[in-house]
């Protein structure tokens, strides 16, 4: 926990990729066990914000303080920090050459320093708590979509982490899989799981979400509980950003 008591803090977070800064003096504040949905066009920032936040992109400006730790000013041991904050993307990044069960136990083996007999009943409790034990031993071009999606996001809770980013992980599934998906993060949550997601689906956020903050132009715009931002949004922009998913049939 940091000194003012959120588990996760930006403070004037900024982020170029040559003359186009992506992020914009990001101010976010993430407290333990809450969840946190990122909402906005594409484009707007949410997925380079998640990886600022475990170090895949470093800030230009800024400060980032993570579980009491300030990663983003000086020297910082990537490996010890990617411990603790699972990471999950659109693509679900599975070694294709590894079963289920082999994906799963790879990094607690390398970097929780436990026995193949220790991982292998870990990942099998996890995969029953998902109802998918029964394919520990297929290959990844076995499984649907959903099921692929959903073991690499217990692939991440293989490492026990204490913050879990999710990176759109339902936009590259069928519609008829996203309800698989997303009953697993409703259950993170409700087991109390501190995460920050970025996500289309806006029904999910209204109902999963402590806070929802929407980002618009590397700039977070507004953010509330969900209640606020869905039915009474105060800024402009936020308020045309969800006339257009009214419309669209997505809220």
């Amino acid at each position: 926990m940091t000194e003012n008591g959120h588990f996760v803090t930006l403070a004037g977070v900024s982020k170029r990729f040559g003359n186009n800064e992506v992020l914009h003096t990001i101010d976010l504040s993430v407290d333990l066990h809450q969840v946190v949905c990122l909402i906005g066009a594409s484009g707007s920032g949410k997925s380079t914000l998640l990886r600022c936040l475990n170090l895949l992109e470093p800030v230009d400006a800024g400060t980032i303080v993570i579980d009491g730790q300030t990663i983003t000013n000086g020297p910082v041991d990537v490996n010890v920090l990617r411990r603790k904050i699972g990471i999950v993307f659109q693509a679900f990044n599975l070694f294709p050459h590894m079963t289920v069960l082999q994906n799963i136990t790879l990094a607690p083996r390398k970097a929780r320093g436990l026995t193949k007999a220790q991982a292998d009943a870990e990942a099998r409790e996890l995969l029953d708590r998902i109802g998918l034990v029964d394919k520990a031993n297929e290959f990844p071009d076995r499984l649907s979509g959903g099921q692929q999606q959903r073991v690499a996001i217990v692939r991440a809770l293989a490492m026990e982490p204490k913050l879990m980013l999710l990176d759109e992980i339902t936009s590259a599934l069928d519609p008829q899989l996203v309800s698989e998906v997303l009953n697993l993060v409703r259950e993170l949550a409700q087991t109390g799981m501190t995460m920050i997601l970025a996500t289309h689906e806006m029904s999910f956020a209204q109902e999963v979400a402590d806070k929802v903050c929407f980002l618009d132009a590397g700039v977070i715009c507004e953010e509330g509980p969900p209640q606020q931002i869905f039915t009474a949004p105060k800024e402009p922009r936020t308020r045309e950003f969800l006339s257009r998913i009214i419309e669209a049939g997505r809220l």
